[in-house]
């Protein structure tokens, strides 16, 4: 389990990250809000310009023909994670991509979007 420092400039850092490398992130936040964001759903929302190109061209196109990278055969997996700085969290998936920052501001509006995400365990 990661204990993530604050950032004052920023979101407040999550009280608590865990990632199950094989399903996806559980993320508490100080104000008790808890959620669980899927690895299909973090790595969909990838803030890297990578990931944001391909939704791009997705959007435009519905017959867009994903990246070798984005079509990548067999279940998707997390291999890491690490801190980034105070303000950050990145996330090492099997299919290569790790250049994605998911900033604490991101994962929290990820969570108000998440199902089932909870605040102060109700």
């Amino acid at each position: 389990m990661l204990a993530p420092m604050s950032d004052d400039r920023h979101e407040p850092a999550p009280k608590s990250l865990h990632l199950d490398r094989q399903r996806g992130l559980h993320v508490t936040f100080h104000d008790g809000t808890t959620a669980f964001l899927s690895l299909a759903l973090l790595r969909g929302q990838s803030p890297s310009a990578e990931a944001r190109h391909e939704r791009e061209a997705a959007a435009r196109n519905p017959l867009h023909v994903l990246s070798p990278r984005a079509a990548q055969a067999g279940p998707l997996a997390a291999e890491g994670a690490e801190l980034v700085g105070h303000y950050a969290i990145r996330i090492r998936f099997n299919d290569g991509h790790d250049t994605g920052l998911y900033g604490w501001r991101l994962l929290r509006e990820l969570a108000e979007r998440a199902p089932g995400a909870t605040r102060d365990g109700h």
